[in-house]
């Protein structure tokens, strides 16, 4: 009997310090793989510059609270000993480096999500990389204009969530990369299907985004807050409670004020989302999920699917979100439904609220058809040439 494939995941956990769905995207994979019987190491680099208190103040990396969030999720998800951070490109919590380029020398795949690892002497080292995009558009238009975060130099395999990438409709450059599309993946134990009502219509969101607007073409792609004010009235079109979780700053206090006028509640999004436990209650006890996407999703028709809203859709929960193009891929209607307009969100929530039941059990169907890690994670062996 051959023994299981050796996979190393790097992906940004202490970079999104109490940053609990952020640690569940590199989480699900991580776990998912293992799922799958394979050996599993968790990978992250971290810039000392990056190191902070609890307070975000500068900090040792010793003293850090990334490195403290990176101990905490390792230990409780039962990474311990299978997990390393990286200072700089110097050893830092884990094994020592000499170690370390034997365990990705060892690796049937190393699996690097938004290039988080750029240490060469690792990279070299490694027999078979995968690049994984998530997010699609800002990685592209970066690397076209080489600018600082195109990181996906020195890789054998390129993967995508942006589903329509390479498509005559989608102005997304390439960049002479054949991108394979992927799907985010889902761990379908973690996160079951949860009874419940339509009492409110919820989301997790910063209100800016992390990255600005992009201009490529004489276009501008914008961000979050652009395609949130396009339906500000909805609230006032439907008798249902919209919440955010939001994360905004108080220099867009008039973007808060008229969201608030408008009648959305916003809530303090740090006790929901600084930790995957809290994260993952919150999800599960909303009723269904309404949100807008980055404009640069919608305005390149990438096809990109948020995580978060893949979680809700494994809980049980039907979400209402903007369209991204993904509706060429994914069933749009029942469970999840799709709007580019006010007038069509309005229709959305009323059709979830006519047949919440209905809803809920399509929504969970979908994550089961199309997000669960063992199909999706498999399907990356596969096509990376990895057999197990």
């Amino acid at each position: 009997m051959s023994s299981p494939p050796i996979v190393v995941v790097a992906g940004a956990i202490a970079n999104k310090c109490h940053n609990g769905g952020e640690a569940w995207v590199r989480l699900s994979w991580t776990l998912g793989f293992r799922k799958l019987g394979c050996t599993v190491f968790l990978l992250e680099q971290i810039d000392p510059d990056a190191c902070v208190d609890v307070a975000g103040a500068p900090a040792p990396f010793e003293e850090s609270a990334n490195l403290a969030f990176f101990r905490d999720i390792t230990r409780r998800f039962g990474l311990e000993g299978s997990a390393a951070l990286l200072c700089g490109e110097e050893a830092g919590y884990g094994p020592e480096m000499a170690e370390l380029v034997d365990i990705v020398g060892s690796a049937d795949l190393f699996v690097n999500i938004s290039g988080n690892v750029t240490a060469a002497v690792l990279l070299e080292r490694a027999r078979r990389t995968a690049y994984v995009d998530i997010d699609p558009g800002f990685t592209q238009f970066w690397n076209t204009a080489q600018l600082e975060g195109g990181t996906t130099a020195r890789h054998d395999h390129y993967f995508t969530i942006g589903e329509n990438i390479g498509s005559p409709d989608c102005p997304i450059p390439s960049g002479g990369i054949e991108w394979r599309p992927i799907r985010q993946p889902a761990l379908l134990d973690e996160w079951p299907l949860c009874p419940g009502s339509l009492d409110r219509f919820t989301t997790v969101a910063n209100w800016r985004g992390p990255y600005a607007a992009i201009e490529y073409e004489g276009r501008t792609y914008g961000v979050k807050v652009h395609e949130f004010r396009k339906v500000f009235p909805l609230p006032q079109r439907v008798p249902w409670t919209f919440e955010l979780a939001l994360n905004i700053h108080p220099a867009d206090g008039r973007d808060l004020d008229s969201l608030h006028a408008h009648g959305w509640r916003t809530v303090d999004p740090r006790p929901i989302s600084g930790d995957p436990d809290a994260f993952r209650h919150y999800i599960q006890t909303s009723g269904a999920e309404f949100s807008v996407a980055q404009g640069v999703y919608v305005g390149t028709e990438s096809g990109w699917f948020s995580d978060r809203t893949v979680r809700y859709l494994a809980s049980g929960k039907p979400a209402l979100v903007q369209e991204t193009g993904f509706s060429q891929h994914l069933p749009s209607g029942e469970g999840l439904l799709s709007f580019r307009t006010l007038d069509e969100a309005v229709d959305g929530a009323a059709r979830i609220a006519r047949d919440y039941d209905g809803h809920c059990q399509a929504a969970r169907a979908i994550a089961e058809e199309y997000f669960d890690s063992d199909k999706v994670l498999a399907r990356m062996l596969e096509e990376t040439g990895v057999s197990h």
